[in-house]
């Protein structure tokens, strides 16, 4: 989930760079606006897999283990998909040929490392 909401905002993003929209002055505004549709999106997708684990396993801690890192991977694909571009504009590489890769793996590994470890903070 987060490599489709971190492409979306990676998109938005890396299209706004190549019309001129975006530059100091708006970028925090527009960092916050994703922020925070990343947080809205977490939050509901978290309560809709929370409900479902807890459905099929009937424990409540794996369902909040798999809410918990998916609002954290979420979030992060947010912040992922609007710093990813610029960050690669300022190393002077084309963001709409590496953006996508870059943001597959941060979403990927904060996926991991956010379901495994919030699993062994609450399961073990």
């Amino acid at each position: 989930m987060g490599g489709v909401a971190g492409s979306q905002s990676l998109t938005i993003i890396t299209r706004a760079m190549a019309l001129g929209q975006i530059d100091r002055t708006n970028a925090e505004g527009i960092l916050r606006k994703e922020l925070l549709v990343g947080v809205l999106n977490g939050l509901a997708w978290a309560c809709v897999v929370a409900l479902a684990t807890y459905a099929w396993f009937q424990d409540w801690r794996i369902g909040g283990v798999i809410a918990g890192a998916m609002m954290i991977n979420l979030v992060v694909a947010a912040l992922a998909g609007f710093a990813v571009p610029l960050t690669l504009r300022r190393m002077k590489i084309d963001p709409a040929l590496a953006g996508g890769v870059v943001l597959t793996t941060i979403t990927d590994v904060v996926g991991y490392m956010s379901f495994l470890g919030l699993g062994a903070i609450f399961l073990l």
